[in-house]
């Protein structure tokens, strides 16, 4: 999630100049080899995170300063090619850390064998277990950020606020719904998992039935969240906790997330470790910082998430236009995998 009007960019390459003119100088706490590696901390993660609202920045200056590593951000594009681009590199690791996995590719990230489990110091202290467990108890991704998913709506479109992911079938809306691919994209495949979690084996049912108001199905959150800014669609697939950005930047609140008695699922986003990393000191003394206070209090206004942190006070925008679903609903990731194929073979008939 994101920060300001939301906007994300897109990059396959380091981020530049912008990012890696920062790097600071001290080595005080780095690792006592005269390596320059191991005073760098890699770090894989997708495009909004890093972008020029996220948070990835303002966390590099902290934990630069608060370590003396360096920290590298690579963009990969969308969650799910994070993970690819991890899986590839299998053999010859060249990142220490992956950043955006979340809890429905989490078992395919652990059969890949590219995660090392680390348990941060205070994590039993800091994370919620119920935001543990959406991750499992190996501690191979260790949870950094949470919100539900939601459908944000446009209060100043002529369609009616939809109070169900069945409403989203009905003819009024024809061509107004944004989603995202669940193959690149994570909130594209955590739509899918969550009328997997709703409609079960007739899930296609469903999918044939949205498909005619299906405007588009975005590459990534940023291209879907953009067109949607844009007034392309009165609906797309986001968070709950999306609409707060536009309270607090915006000064509107134009754009809720409207909460459905049926249940939403949740997106739970991981760091871990990666096996074969160059710098493994580094990336547990990035993941113990990415759960503290001083890393996490940046997270609500400019991730757009609940930091997965609980004692950290969020910001009155959150109370106002962030809703949370009386009940969360999980999908089983191997079944949202096999309906991904054959949703995407509905979609393309």
């Amino acid at each position: 999630m994101n920060k300001s009007s939301l906007f994300k960019f897109f990059s396959c390459s380091i981020i530049g100049l912008a990012v890696l003119s920062g790097c600071s100088k001290n080595t005080k706490k780095s690792a006592k080899s005269d390596d320059p590696r191991l005073k760098e901390v890699v770090v894989y993660t997708y495009d909004s995170f890093i972008s020029e609202w996220g948070p990835g920045l303002e966390i590099k200056d902290k934990f630069e300063a608060a370590t003396g590593y360096t920290l590298t951000w690579v963009d990969c594009g969308d969650g799910v090619q994070v993970l690819s681009r991890a899986v590839l590199e299998k053999d010859n690791v060249q990142a220490d850390v992956i950043l955006g996995l979340d809890n429905n590719i989490s078992a395919k990230a652990d059969a890949a064998g590219i995660l090392e489990s680390y348990k941060p110091a205070d994590a039993d202290k800091l994370i919620p277990s119920d935001v543990v467990a959406q991750l499992g108890d190996k501690w191979t991704l260790t949870p950094f950020d949470y919100s539900h998913f939601a459908m944000i709506y446009d209060t100043q479109s002529d369609v009616p606020c939809p109070a169900s992911l069945e409403d989203l079938t009905k003819p009024v809306y024809e061509k107004k719904i944004i989603l995202m691919d669940p193959r690149t994209s994570t909130p594209g495949l955590g739509f899918v998992a969550w009328t997997v979690a709703i409609y079960g084996d007739k899930v296609l049912d469903y999918w044939k039935a949205l498909k005619p108001n299906i405007l588009t199905m975005a590459p990534g959150w940023s291209s879907g969240y953009g067109l949607f800014k844009k007034g392309e669609a009165p609906l797309v697939i986001s968070y709950t906790t999306s609409p707060a950005s536009h309270v607090e930047y915006d000064n509107t609140d134009r754009y809720i997330a409207p909460v459905f008695e049926q249940g939403h699922t949740m997106q739970v986003e991981g760091a871990g470790i990666l096996k074969g990393a160059p710098n493994k000191a580094g990336a547990k003394a990035f993941l113990d910082f990415l759960i503290s206070d001083e890393a996490q209090s940046v997270i609500p206004l400019t991730q757009w998430m609940n930091p997965a942190n609980k004692n950290v006070e969020l910001p009155e925008s959150y109370k106002v236009a962030a809703p949370i679903p009386s009940k969360t609903l999980n999908a089983d990731p191997a079944k949202t995998e096999k309906a991904v194929e054959e949703i995407m073979k509905v979609l393309a008939e």
